[in-house]
């Protein structure tokens, strides 16, 4: 009687040790002697002791840093370029049964396409189109470890680091930029200007005594300043203004 209560009591705590809880943001793989016997559900499951194992997956997005790389471009530009990789995994147990490590397996495929999809663009695409590049990094990605059960979420390009001599030239480069833009600005407002000014001379003309009313508007505008000192010179057409309206 007390061996059978014993041995109750043993099977009891046999199974108690086997029981685990499986996180929401989890996911258990089950294996029993070794094999892969199950998909473990968030929630209490039994394990069996010495029998059966599991291995716990998080299922939640994760941030792969990838690290630094050295890139040449398609026009011979040696660029420093590193990103942000967000996956998360789709079927646990792929993530368990065809990779060994598979944080490790996509942060190495992340960085071995980095540099494969920098070196297809020239330096003014890499710069000006992060979002292109990323995206084709990203679909390559996600296609080469969805049979790990990953699914890419995005991919981030972070800093794209220059050489020295190369910052230099594109300041150089956008300096002369903003220098003919200002020269373009200059001739444009020179070139609306003289016209205001053709046909103002060609109104004033056309129109007896009106230059002579200017100037002495003009008149009146400096000599409100005393410490002014005028040389006037008579036009021809005031002369002409003032014989006509004799």
């Amino acid at each position: 009687m007390i061996g059978a209560i014993i041995l109750i009591i043993l099977i009891c705590l046999y199974f108690l040790s086997g029981l685990r809880v499986i996180n929401q943001y989890e996911r258990g793989v089950k294996f029993t002697l070794g094999k892969y016997s199950g998909f473990m559900q968030p929630g209490l499951r039994l394990v069996l002791p010495i029998f059966q194992s599991y291995k716990r997956v998080d299922i939640r997005v994760k941030a792969v840093d990838v690290p630094e790389q050295d890139c040449i471009t398609k026009d011979n530009v040696s660029v420093n370029v590193n990103a942000v990789l967000y996956y998360k995994i789709r079927d646990a147990s792929k993530a368990v049964l065809e990779v060994e490590n598979f944080m490790y397996a996509i942060s190495q495929l992340a960085q071995t396409t980095m540099r494969d999809v920098v070196g297809e663009v020239d330096l003014d695409h890499l710069l000006c189109g992060r979002d292109i590049i990323s995206k084709k990094i990203k679909e390559i990605v996600d296609k080469a470890s969805d049979p790990w059960g990953i699914e890419v979420v995005s991919v981030d390009l972070k800093h794209i680091e220059l050489p020295q001599d190369m910052k230099r030239t594109i300041a150089k480069q956008a300096e002369a930029e903003r220098e003919k833009r200002a020269v373009i600005t200059k001739a444009e407002g020179e070139l609306i200007a003289s016209k205001n000014l053709a046909m103002a001379a060609k109104i004033l003309g056309a129109a007896p005594g009106a230059l002579h009313l200017r100037t002495l508007a003009t008149l009146n505008d400096l000599s409100s300043d005393q410490s002014n000192t005028v040389v006037f010179a008579v036009p021809i057409e005031i002369l002409k203004a003032w014989g006509q309206t004799k």
